[in-house]
């Protein structure tokens, strides 16, 4: 079914800004890109999914690696032992050292899971043949895996599931802009422009598609 996703604003990257805007997708490709009322009309028997903020392209974690392979993610079950939020550093050492197969494809699923949350459709690889297992569970997550321009300086710490907090722009951080036959890879931030998706103020995901399914959605 074709689904049209509308809020306040939609910023494709690549073309001027859209008020009122929506994005109409039929499987895993965008149809449509312009004002909501145009693009209702052109597709009335469309299902309409209204959401908050802005759409945004699918965004693209510069540091998935590291997040995936120098953070250890944990079980909501260890959260009153561990927290919820990946550990990093001596933290991530000290469980490493006993950490079966097992229990590292828990984390890595539940890591993936976690940037599918903040908007991620893309990450920058490669994920290459010395670590088949991390490479398979990437593939099996739907995520785009691309090689990204060179990083902006980092943040020093843990790295941050929020893409933005690398520090860069959208058109930047975007996986790739949104255009009509493209793939269908959306992040709705509950934000009211694009300048707040910078700096250090809250910018929540409230729901991410990718390849046209809706593989994240706010409670």
């Amino acid at each position: 079914m074709l689904t049209i996703h509308a809020a306040p604003l939609a910023l494709p990257v690549g073309a001027a800004a859209v008020a009122d805007g929506a994005v109409a997708v039929d499987g895993d490709r965008i149809a449509a890109i312009g004002p909501y009322e145009e693009v209702a009309a052109a597709h009335p028997a469309a299902r309409v999914r209204r959401w908050p903020g802005l759409i945004a392209p699918g965004l693209r974690q510069d540091r998935a690696r590291e997040l995936l392979t120098r953070c250890y993610h944990p079980d909501p079950r260890e959260a009153d032992e561990l927290g919820e939020l990946p550990l990093w550093g001596e933290d991530f050492e000290r469980i490493a050292v006993t950490m079966d197969a097992t229990r590292r494809a828990g984390s890595v699923r539940r890591g993936l899971q976690r940037m599918l949350r903040h908007g991620t459709t893309h990450v920058a690889g490669p994920f290459g043949a010395d670590d088949p297992a991390l490479r398979t569970a990437v593939a099996r997550s739907g995520l785009v895996v691309q090689v990204a321009p060179p990083p902006v300086p980092e943040r020093e710490g843990v790295p941050d599931l929020d893409p933005f907090a690398a520090g860069g722009d959208l058109a930047r951080t975007a996986g790739a802009p949104l255009t009509v036959g493209g793939r269908a890879d959306l992040a709705v931030l509950d934000v009211p422009d694009e300048a707040a998706l910078y700096g250090d103020g809250p910018r929540p995901c409230v729901a991410t598609v990718l390849a046209g399914r809706l593989v994240h959605r706010a409670r």
